[in-house]
């Protein structure tokens, strides 16, 4: 690519890394041609075309890894088409990205992998342990589904060095709690998780904005979460966000409604508590 690239292209990517990705770009491009790194922050443990969305990118944070070689009007063409497309751009350099996206995403891939692995083993010989797998079990381990070429592999080639120090930052995290549950000591850890994970974004596409959120509770039953859609855009009311946070199959569970606005949110709330469901704020 870099021999055929006319002079003034701005070359872009969508790697989950970025240090070596953008080495290459720096080795084999000339000057004349200009590579700004990038990662979409978006997508899920599916793949191919079966799995195509088309608001893929909505709301979704998309890191460029900026190079002051870049001229600004190509860079804020670049920017500008992102924008298009429904994303938020954040800049960071590629060394921060390949740490951050190991602690926040590369070591929880691997946490999922290595304990679903774990719990088959432990099925293999008394099998009672699958069967119990629900709940909390499989909303952490979600990622296990995950394949491991060609995402995971390359990832795996490339931010190496980054996952392995988190993992170690992990062990030595667990053997600090295993330490606390002998005496017996874990409040404070569970506090300080509890505030930690509540100031997170609630999206998997990680807005940089919160969004004003609403709880319903909602019955298992076919079509319910397409009439409280419904209800709410027959007023105006756009959902930004939804996410199941606990069902069990005939019992029901919780729904959590993001919206862009605490005017929304509260238009929501008495939308649905008028039509008869229960509904608050966290």
């Amino acid at each position: 690519m870099g021999q055929l690239a006319e002079p003034g292209t701005l070359v872009t990517d969508v790697g989950s890394t970025k240090r070596r990705i953008v080495a290459a770009a720096e080795a084999h491009f000339s000057d004349e041609v200009y590579f700004v790194g990038g990662h979409p922050m978006a997508g899920s443990e599916k793949a191919g075309v079966a799995a195509a969305d088309p608001f893929l990118f909505q709301n979704a944070i998309y890191i460029l890894v900026p190079d002051q070689k870049v001229p600004a009007d190509h860079y804020q063409a670049l920017t500008a088409l992102l924008r298009q497309v429904g994303a938020r751009v954040m800049e960071l350099d590629a060394e921060s990205h390949d740490r951050a996206v190991a602690a926040i995403s590369h070591l929880p891939q691997m946490m999922a992998t290595s304990l679903v692995s774990m719990v088959g083993r432990l099925n293999a010989e008394r099998d009672h342990f699958l069967p119990l797998a629900a709940g909390g079990f499989r909303d952490l381990t979600r990622i296990a589904s995950s394949p491991f070429a060609p995402v995971w592999e390359d990832i795996c080639a490339t931010n190496a060095d980054e996952i392995r120090a988190m993992i170690d930052r992990y062990i030595a995290a667990l053997a600090e709690v295993k330490g606390r549950l002998e005496a017996e000591e874990l409040k404070a850890d569970f506090d300080f998780a509890n505030e930690i994970r509540g100031s997170i974004p609630r999206d998997s596409k990680g807005f940089i904005h919160v969004l004003h959120e609403i709880l319903v509770l909602a019955e298992d039953r076919p079509g319910v979460i397409a009439e409280i859609g419904q209800a709410l855009g027959a007023q105006g009311v756009n959902i930004n966000d939804i996410e199941v946070m606990k069902v069990r199959e005939g019992e029901g569970g919780t729904l959590r409604l993001g919206f862009d606005s605490a005017e929304n949110a509260e238009n929501a709330l008495g939308i649905l508590t008028r039509l008869g469901y229960v509904a608050r704020r966290p």
